[in-house]
């Protein structure tokens, strides 16, 4: 598949529509826009982590992947499975993909001490931006699922992919991470 861009601006979104990959035309707060939308910033928030000093050096090439994963499902929201353009030589997203992601969920995660809380977000700038993509892949998820006939393997791996992002997280800070304390704020503040 080739995408050529000569172009960058073209003046039809002027007036807040845009095209889809089936060339019909829909507001830009259609659900398939604020999907893909929402799947563009949680690429742009990897590529934040990709450039952190304390990033673990394996997780880049597995980030990158998941970086092409994600163009792959934007493409595959762009078109409507039910026309003309929808046929099966589309981009779409695969269970294949979905079983990468929880390969490297288990690899990882059984590297992992059991979680005693939940985490606060935070540690070191990889994992505090790792948390960040989480949090936004859990939005797009959301958004995801308000797609009409959408491809469910979108949603899968959209969820695969946030528990990696916080498997991830929790790698990248080495075992020092900041636990919640349910009611801890209260018990100091009396004091």
């Amino acid at each position: 598949m080739t995408v050529n861009l000569t172009r960058i601006y073209t003046r039809t979104g002027d007036a807040g529509e845009t095209h889809l990959g089936d060339m019909s035309r829909v507001a830009k707060t259609h659900p398939r826009i604020e999907a893909y939308g929402d799947i563009d910033e949680l690429n742009s928030q990897l590529g934040v982590v990709l450039v952190q000093d304390d990033l673990p050096s394996r997780f880049a090439p597995w980030l990158t992947r998941i970086q092409n994963d994600l163009f792959d499902l934007g493409a595959d929201l762009s078109v409507p499975h039910d026309t003309e353009h929808a046929r099966k030589d589309r981009l779409r997203a695969t269970p294949e993909q979905v079983t990468w992601l929880e390969a490297r969920c288990d690899e990882v995660n059984a590297e992992l001490q059991p979680l005693k809380s939940f985490l606060l977000p935070g540690g070191g700038p990889a994992t505090a931006h790792l948390h960040v993509a989480r949090a936004v892949c859990r939005r797009a998820e959301r958004r995801a699922l308000l797609v009409e006939g959408a491809n469910p393997d979108v949603v899968k791996y959209l969820n695969r992919l946030s528990d990696l992002l916080f498997i991830l997280s929790r790698a990248a800070n080495s075992g020092d991470e900041p636990l919640w304390q349910p009611g801890g704020e209260r018990d100091r503040s009396a004091t």
